[in-house]
């Protein structure tokens, strides 16, 4: 899978849709984790396809929270999107919003890594270095049994998710804190700089 849309192209229609900073950088962290997988299992042609799935997935959430995930194509549409980008964007949120089944490796590990990187980044917070480069998986799943903490984390969708991709969740866990840790330098620049336009 190959997208013909440019990462500006993508982020404009983020931009435009997606005022909250905590939106923003909840795409663009999802953007980072997943061309970390496309990497890490071996679909590092199609990097740009899962990353700009994962920075778009949330497209619609902000100002159309009642109809996410089915007012994704009409935005989309703005840009051209494939029918693969819009099927794998849809597809996250199976079950919850929509009745579009993950069936791609990558459809299911955006699924997956979705809510993970919300509540590993809730994680983070309470760390003293407010970071996920120091952090462990046995930390995490303390984390993960608390159901009060990081509430709107379903620990559902991240355990069907594991079952999803055949992965238990220490698996999905352990890879997921490394796929942030790749891009949260990266991340938490980019954060600034549109700050900085505000």
């Amino acid at each position: 899978m190959k997208t013909a849309i440019e990462r500006q192209q993508a982020l404009q229609l983020l931009m435009k849709y997606n005022k909250e900073p905590f939106h923003l950088l909840h795409g663009l962290t999802v953007e980072g984790v997943m061309r970390w997988y496309a990497k890490e299992l071996g679909y590092g042609e199609e990097e740009d396809f899962w990353g700009i799935a994962g920075l778009l997935h949330d497209v619609d959430f902000e100002k159309f929270p009642e109809e996410h995930c089915k007012k994704a194509p009409e935005l989309l549409a703005e840009i051209g999107a494939e029918e693969e980008l819009v099927h794998a964007i849809c597809s996250h949120g199976y079950g919850i919003c929509a009745d579009i089944r993950p069936e791609h490796e990558m459809e299911k590990l955006l699924f997956a890594a979705d809510e993970l990187t919300g509540l590993i980044g809730a994680a983070a917070k309470m760390r003293p270095s407010k970071s996920v480069m120091d952090m462990e998986v046995s930390s995490l799943k303390k984390k993960y049994k608390d159901k009060k903490f990081a509430a709107g984390c379903s620990r559902d969708v991240i355990s069907s998710g594991a079952e999803n991709l055949g992965w238990t969740l220490e698996a999905l866990m352990e890879k997921t804190i490394l796929a942030m840790r790749s891009c949260e330098e990266r991340v938490n620049q980019e954060m600034e700089t549109y700050g900085s336009k505000d």
